[in-house]
């Protein structure tokens, strides 16, 4: 007879103790600025990392020099119109490079064009959020980003 094996139950990252990782990938310093102020008002703290470009945004994920100790982000919030490789090219080489194109990446742009809309979801991200103008409604809707992310949602790939 085969002993049972104990089935391992997965919470939301709230329930386990632990702060949310959040990667950043915004080339303008205000609007880093008001996101890392949004985060730190927010009732639920998150290790935000930043990244003012695409190309860091990819050795930072793939933990290449000098980002060696990154930690696994949870959620990427990505820009797209960024100087040196924007959130497309971004995207493309995340859907294309297996370690990484589970990864869940949220767009947060001001852009709303629908054709850039269905082709960054036909490359995977798993939501696009046009960024409100006004601090306020910033901040609202990057906390309930966060409290949906990481206060509902099973994530796949956390640490045991």
């Amino acid at each position: 007879m085969t002993k049972p094996v104990a089935k391992q139950i997965i919470h939301p990252v709230f329930e386990q103790d632990r702060r949310g990782v959040v990667l950043l990938v915004e080339d303008n310093a205000d609007h880093a600025f008001l996101a890392r102020e949004a985060f730190e008002e927010g009732a639920q703290k998150v290790n935000l990392q930043h990244v003012d470009n695409g190309e860091k945004c990819l050795a930072f994920l793939r933990r290449q020099a000098p980002y060696e100790d990154a930690p696994r982000p949870d959620l990427i919030l990505l820009d797209l119109h960024m100087p040196r490789m924007n959130g497309f090219e971004v995207m493309e080489a995340i859907a294309g490079d297996e370690s990484l194109r589970r990864l869940a990446v949220v767009v947060l742009t001001t852009s709303a064009e629908r054709l850039e809309v269905q082709r960054l979801y036909q490359l995977g991200c798993k939501s696009y959020m046009i960024k409100p103008v006004d601090f306020d409604a910033f901040s609202a809707a990057l906390a309930q980003l966060i409290g949906y992310w990481f206060g509902l949602v099973v994530l796949a790939d956390q640490p045991g």
